[in-house]
């Protein structure tokens, strides 16, 4: 192929649900590059062929939308159960819940199941704004959508839970929160790439609910992900439930004696 102009040395397969990637890779394909065994002012070119599934368009949108789901959820199921018992004892009702025969699970629960409604429409929204004004796509796996956004949301406020069981005041319990949500936006994926930083920084993102939804939620509307195929999240998630529910459950009821 000596007289051609370019020649095709290889072909990039990319990720297109992770704009920031694909750029990296596209700017990575531009640099100038001969073959081997060719030299001289007519040697071809090389090229590099970059080929992107699942966002081709390479649309920074549909990237953002449904991380920006994990963020908003974060903040505001963290939010509404981090004040929720600091608020009854601020209101002076923890002597009267003491002195009912409900036990602190039974509060616990009490305090998220309302929420869980809240943050599903919360889902729909963003969803259904996202897929008007920005043509992200809807998925298709409907089941998978609401299995790990039932999961992230009882752990976001879960972990509500943990810091209301900790905080005196609910001026406390919002700076609190602050210290959870900051993190949650600049490590879990939403706004850098997971894998560009360092291994500290990782670390303490898999330690964030945010960290397991954003990559779970790009992959079942990116990408038409099943459930089952995200099990390491999914199964996270669900421990990290079930042990926060019974950290606030024990906490709440050593404060009782």
């Amino acid at each position: 192929q000596s007289g051609l102009s370019h020649q095709l040395v290889a072909q990039w397969i990319t990720d297109g649900s992770d704009p920031i990637l694909s750029s990296a890779v596209s700017a990575l394909s531009q640099l100038p590059l001969t073959p081997n065994g060719v030299q001289g002012s007519n040697a071809p070119t090389a090229v590099m062929e970059i080929v992107s599934y699942f966002n081709p368009e390479k649309r920074t949108a549909v990237n953002i939308v449904p991380g920006l789901i994990a963020i908003i959820l974060t903040m505001t199921m963290v939010l509404f159960t981090s004040a929720a018992v600091v608020r009854e004892r601020e209101q002076g009702n923890m002597e009267f819940l003491i002195t009912t025969p409900m036990q602190p699970l039974e509060l616990m629960l009490g305090k998220i199941i309302p929420y869980i409604a809240v943050g599903c429409i919360q889902t729909s929204i963003i969803l259904g704004l996202g897929h008007v004004l920005f043509a992200v796509p809807l998925p298709t796996h409907w089941v998978s959508l609401v299995i790990v956004t039932l999961l992230f949301i009882l752990a976001s406020l879960t972990l509500g839970l943990i810091i209301s069981t900790r905080a005196a005041t609910q001026l406390q319990a919002m700076q609190m929160t602050v210290f959870i949500l900051l993190p949650s936006i600049l490590l879990s994926g939403f706004m850098f790439p997971y894998a560009a930083m360092p291994k500290a920084a990782q670390w303490l993102a898999e330690i964030l609910p945010a960290t397991h939804y954003v990559r779970m939620i790009r992959a079942v509307v990116l990408r038409d992900a099943h459930w089952w195929s995200l099990s390491y999240d999914v199964i996270y998630l669900t421990c990290f439930t079930l042990v926060g529910l019974l950290l606030a459950t024990l906490r709440f009821k050593k404060r009782l004696d």
